[in-house]
Formats: structure tokens, sequence, C-alpha cells
């Protein structure tokens, strides 16, 4: 029997197992073909690092694709004018995507939408990226939550009555697996395609694809812990479960010189494993937990996952976060944004180890521990007084975890700025590295030029002129900014 052709969007869900739209539009028809659209401009602006990562995603996923059956095209250009346009070439009757949070990309999900439509075409559209769709989470009022503690328990008691239900599918929490026997395009449908150069042959290489793999330009693929693709992803998850790192989280998430996390927030981000999947590893985690020790860091873990949703509802009902303070009052803050400051914070030369090792780590790998992104953030903000925006965008330049939403709802944390209770909140750099790497570990490792010197030098920053060997004095003493931050903070 002939069944009607759908068409499945890829975009932050870069994997064939629980995808809940792909799923959804597998259950309606086997005739069903994968396409991801490269935006010329999204790809420029993108750091080297989520450009490899997304690269190599792709790679595995188009092989996904054939091992099912059909194929993942890959094409360049404007979604709002591509996909109604392959649309028309497949025939298909229906487009399908799991929906995003992004302001702009909201804004094409509706144009699309709508396009589709006029088009004659329906549309099915999903919630993936998160556990619980950012609509369904409101305060007793119908309100977005501006504050994470009441959120996360609302969040957990849905998350406890879907694992109640037990089902399948969006209403569940138990992951889906990958579809399978999917029904290609047809010998005519597939040259007027290759014709247009919108799909290569299957015995003759991705052109766009491997120029995305050839151009990314990042050097730190052997440094990076976020490791590309669905199976990499599924793999790190099991060492993290299986090895007791779960167990051992609330204690190990703060020492960066330690391999103490999952390495899965560019995965998370892309799409590669779904946030269904980590749970559900965490539940089964849970139930092998020998002390309350290691269920509580498993709790901890799953805060984190709550962290990573708050942020997304947050940008999804106040769009406004993306360009500005969430508390207006910040909008008027005086800061003093001395450039030559600012660039010795990005290039890890402030003459603050511990700073200046965790901006090394992310110049050279692509990635940063969370405990040192709130170090590295607050002493910005409230050591350096230049705009938490600066230090936002230059996290987005190079970060291979890059997202709009936790990347924002982090720095506004750090600055004070946003859905947060403590606004002074102000981290101590050599406090922070003697509490979490009191052997001087991590700060070594990403200065070598450095590495002779003693560990109690290391942590306070008090090294000798003559065993700098060209490392910088501090370009600010901590004590007496953070006395000028409080100052400026009493006038806004």
């Amino acid at each position: 029997m002939i069944r009607s052709r759908w068409l499945f969007w890829h975009r932050r869900d870069l994997r064939l197992s629980d995808n809940l739209g792909l799923a959804a539009a597998a259950a309606m028809t086997p005739a069903l073909t994968g396409v991801f659209v490269v935006d010329p401009e999204s790809l420029a602006a993108m750091a080297p690092a989520r450009r490899w990562f997304l690269a190599e995603s792709l790679v595995e996923l188009q092989q996904s694709w054939q091992k099912a059956g059909s194929r993942l095209l890959i094409a360049q250009g404007d979604a709002l004018q591509l996909l109604p346009r392959l649309a028309a070439l497949v025939a298909a009757e229906t487009v399908a995507w799991n929906r995003d949070i992004e302001p702009a990309q909201c804004a094409l999900d509706r144009q699309l939408a709508e396009r589709l439509q006029l088009d004659g075409r329906k549309i099915s559209l999903h919630w993936d990226q998160t556990l619980i769709p950012p609509d369904k989470l409101q305060t007793g009022a119908g309100n977005p939550y501006k504050v994470f503690g009441p959120f996360c328990r609302n969040w957990r008691r849905q998350l406890a009555q879907k694992a109640l239900a037990g089902s399948l599918g969006p209403e569940g929490l138990s992951p889906l697996g990958p579809p399978k026997n999917l029904q290609d395009l047809d010998p005519k449908c597939r040259a007027a395609l290759e014709q247009q150069g919108l799909a290569p042959s299957r015995k003759e290489p991705d052109s766009l694809l491997q120029k995305l793999r050839n151009s990314h330009g990042f050097k730190g693929v052997d440094l990076c812990p976020c490791r590309p693709g669905e199976v990499a992803a599924k793999e790190q998850l099991t060492v993290f479960c299986e090895r007791g790192l779960i167990t051992a989280y609330e204690i190990a998430r703060n020492l960066p010189a330690e391999t103490g996390t999952s390495g899965l927030s560019a995965a998370l981000n892309f799409g590669t494993i779904s946030p269904r999947q980590v749970w559900h590893a965490a539940q089964a985690s849970r139930e092998l937990c020998r002390s309350q020790e290691e269920e509580q860091s498993i709790n901890i873990w799953e805060q984190e996952l709550a962290w990573r949703e708050f942020y997304q509802q947050a940008l999804f009902h106040f769009p406004e976060l993306e360009t500005g303070p969430f508390r207006a009052k910040w909008a008027a803050f005086p800061w003093e944004n001395c450039l030559s400051w600012f660039e010795a914070w990005c290039e890890g030369l402030t003459g603050v180890p511990i700073v200046d090792a965790a901006m090394r780590q992310l110049a050279h790998s692509g990635w940063m521990h969370n405990r040192c992104r709130m170090i590295v953030a607050s002493f910005l903000v409230k050591d350096l007084i230049c705009d938490w925006r600066w230090g936002e965008t230059f996290f987005m330049q190079h970060l291979v975890d890059g997202d709009l939403a936790a990347n924002n709802g982090g720095w506004q944390w750090s600055a004070g700025s946003g859905m947060d209770q403590k606004p002074l909140r102000i981290f101590n750099p050599y406090t922070q590295a003697t509490k979490f790497d009191p052997d001087a570990c991590y700060i070594r490792r990403w200065l070598p030029e450095l590495a002779h010197v003693s560990t109690a030098d290391l942590i306070s920053g008090r090294i000798p002129s003559l065993e700098r060997r060209g490392y910088p004095e501090p370009v600010v003493e901590h004590k007496l900014q953070q006395a000028r931050f409080r100052a400026y903070h009493a006038t806004i």
C-alpha cells in the first residue's frame, strides 16, 4: 500500500532514538524523509567548536537515516524558503518538526507553519527538548515562573505524574526506540533532487557536509570532553551512570581537575541525546543507590536538568532576556568596560591563576567546567566591572555547548540581573581556588608556565615576581574592586 510521504525537519534533535516528533511521524507513515537546513548566517555566527560538533553529528545522523531505510537531506539556505520547496519536490503531505524555545526560532515556526498551510500541506509539531513543555509549567495564578525553587517543585511533581502514568510517547518518560523499515524516495524524485543540487546520490559524498567537516576551524577536538553523535552521547551517559560518577556528583561536580560531570551538555544542546534518556538513566541509577549520599548526588544532577529547563522556559516566556537584563534597574548600571581588562580576561592573562586557567581551557578545548564558568563570570562582572553581555557573547563565540537560554541565564545569574534572589553574590577567586582546586592541579594543567610555582602561591595568587617568568601581575585587586562594585550597585 502506498502511504503519503512526510518530511521531518531536524534542528536541535540530531538523533533517531527517542525523538518525539520523528516517532510521531514514523507512526503515521514509513514514507519518511529527513532534512537538516544549514543557515549560512547562523553557521557564520557559530563557535568553531559547535560547527565541529554539528558537522560530525550530522555525518552520523545521515548514516542512521540510511540504515533505517530512508535518507537525510542536507540543504543550505533559508529554511522558510527551502522547506516548502523541498516539501513540494518530494510530494510531502505533512511536514513535521520539534518546536524550539528561542525567539527567532519561535518566529520561524509560526511563519513556516503559515507558509506550508497556505500551500495546502499539514504540519505536525511536538515539544522534544525539555522533559516538561515550557507552556505546561505555570504558577497557581497561571503565570510563568520567575523563581527557580517553585518551578523545580512543580517540574518534579509533573515528572512524578508522568512516571506514574508509565506510558510511552509524549505523555510518559520511557524513551522510544528509533524508527525502522522506512521507505526512501522513489528514483524519479531522487533524480529531481540531485539535479537541483538538493541531494547527493548515495554513491557520492555529501559535498555540503564535507565542506562543513573541513571548514569548522576547531583545533581542540582531542581536548573537548563533549563528543558528537548519538552513539557517543549514549556511551558517555552509560559511563557516567555505570561507573558511579552520578552517585558521586554532589562533590565531584565542583572539582575542575576531576572528571566529575557527564560531559553531555553539548549533546543535550544539539539533541544527540534526549532529556528523557538522561532522566531515565538517572532513575535506573537511583534504584542501585547504597546510601542517602549517593541518592542525594542523583538529586543534585536532576536539579541541574531542572535549571536547564528553568532557563529554557524563561527565554520562551520572556524573549526580551535575549538582549537585556530581567531586572530593569540593571539597564542603568554604570559599567566601566575597560577594554584592556576585558582583553586580558579573554586571553587568560588577568594574573589571577584560577581565572586564567579556566579561560585557557575554554580557548583550547571549547569547553569550561561549570564551577569555573561561575568564577570567571563573577570576576568579569564584579572585579573588572564589565557588562555581563560582553562575557555572554564571548562564551557563545567559543563554547561547544553554547546554548542561548542556558548561557544567558547563567550570565544573568552571575551578574545578579536575572531571576535571582541574591544579586550581590560575589565570588572571591582565591577562595574558590583554595576550596575547589586545593592542589592546583587544574591551574597547572592549563597554565603550564606556572607548573614550577608552589601550590600555596598558585591558589592564593601571591606569586613572587621572580617566579612569574612573564606571567602578569593581577590586573585588579579583588577587595578594592568588590567595594567599587558594591558602591555602583547602590546607585541603581
